[in-house]
């Protein structure tokens, strides 16, 4: 039977330091959360962004070979034809040459241990 003497000063004030622990550990939680989160955000960002950049800088590049190439063989048309020979190549090499596995890899090197890596209690 639970009597008046449980509720002791020294009880209260233990009940109240081990509540003010989970409130701390849970404002810690949610602030790496957060962190995380951001970091993430902010890195697919500038991912975005660069691709997006390295792209155009792609099809730039890729008119300006076909125009070149269309000028020294003085047509209109096979400098493009060209490039996109070279491009149906890379295609055919990537879907029968490279595996899964090579993306796998990349990214279980990339994603190893980012959950547990700032877990300062193990």
């Amino acid at each position: 039977m639970a009597t008046d003497d449980d509720k002791t000063p020294r009880n209260d004030s233990l009940m109240s330091n081990l509540m003010g622990y989970l409130d701390t550990r849970i404002d810690l939680i949610r602030l790496e959360v957060q962190q995380k989160v951001k970091t993430a955000f902010v890195g697919a960002a500038q991912g975005i962004t660069l691709a997006l950049l390295g792209l155009l800088f792609l099809i730039f590049l890729s008119i300006f070979a076909g125009l070149a190439l269309n000028s020294a063989l003085d047509s209109h048309y096979w400098g493009f034809g060209i490039v996109a020979g070279v491009y149906l190549l890379l295609l055919i090499i990537f879907v029968v040459g490279v595996g899964k596995k090579l993306y796998q890899g990349l990214a279980d090197k990339m994603l190893d241990d980012t959950i547990y890596k700032s877990d300062k209690r193990q």
